[in-house]
């Protein structure tokens, strides 16, 4: 069986995971040593839970940047524990950030009815604008048993996708609302913030899977066939289309919207920076300035 996010084993540990990332946070003033230990500890249990999903991306998924992003994940975790460990106390910012992203993520991905809402709303409005855009689809339950398939019948075939919870956007939004979260800034700032990088991503996540379940369904991409079914394990020649349009355009288009929302929100709460410049210290284990390459300035 392949690990996934809000079954099994990965629900336990990423539950426990947060919980060691609040009491953390709760133990910052006054023991700051039970703090280090927790962090460290929920550090380590963050490795472990990326390392549980990376084979739900590269076997079940079939997604090269997903199962890279969530290899190097695990390697940064542990990489996190150590440097916490040795006294780099500034991680402390991006514990809490790991928190709070887990606060609003894991509900949905653990209760039913908030991961049907989610699911269903946005697979609603995803139909809602390809009907617009003048394309015959037709809506109706998905295999995850909710109301979230889009089926298109072209040339004789019938090519149907799904919305899942991976397809709300809920993960990037915690990822912005908590790194925003945990910041030392007005919390009227931080509000904005959150708000213009919620809104943002909601928007361009309904093109994203408009943009897939219509490229799949028309068959846009049937380029290269044989070698990407080779590559991917495919048997179906038809799910080329699906694999250019989500796993190699999508995906890569999604991490230049990434880098673009967060120029836009680092006008908002500027102090962004030095938490993304943590991050990336612990990823390239390299010191980074990235008030001059975004043009701001850190005081406000």
């Amino acid at each position: 069986m392949i690990p996934v996010v809000g079954t099994g084993v990965t629900d336990v540990v990423a539950w426990a995971v947060i919980l060691l990332f609040l009491g953390a946070w709760a133990a910052e003033r006054g023991r700051r040593d039970v703090a280090r230990w927790l962090a460290t500890a929920a550090w380590v249990g963050f490795a472990g839970f990326w390392l549980l999903i990376v084979p739900y991306f590269a076997l079940v998924m079939r997604s090269p940047i997903e199962t890279v992003l969530g290899a190097l994940a695990a390697i940064g975790s542990l990489y996190a524990a150590f440097l916490l460990y040795r006294g780099r106390d500034e991680l402390f910012v991006l514990s809490r950030a790991v928190a709070v992203m887990g606060l609003i993520y894991l509900p949905f991905a653990s209760v039913p009815f908030l991961r049907q809402l989610a699911v269903e709303t946005v697979a609603a409005q995803v139909y809602a604008v390809i009907v617009w855009l003048g394309y015959d689809v037709t809506f109706g339950m998905g295999p995850n048993g909710f109301q979230s398939g889009l089926s298109f019948s072209t040339d004789g075939h019938t090519y149907a996708t799904f919305i899942v919870l991976q397809c709300t956007g809920i993960g990037s939004m915690s990822i912005f609302a908590g790194l925003i979260a945990a910041l030392d800034a007005p919390l009227a700032r931080k509000l904005r913030a959150i708000a213009l990088a919620v809104g943002i991503i909601y928007v361009l996540n309904i093109v994203r899977n408009v943009f897939i379940a219509v490229a799949f369904g028309e068959q846009w991409f049937q380029v290269l066939v044989d070698p990407i079914l080779s590559v991917t394990g495919y048997t179906q020649p038809g799910l080329v289309s699906f694999f250019i349009a989500d796993r190699v355009l999508s995906q890569s288009a999604s991490v230049v919207a990434l880098v673009g929302i967060t120029w836009l929100v680092v006008r908002t709460v500027p102090e962004l920076l030095s938490l993304l410049e943590e991050a990336l210290y612990v990823v390239t284990h390299t010191e980074y300035d990235l008030h001059d390459a975004f043009s701001v300035d850190a005081r406000r």
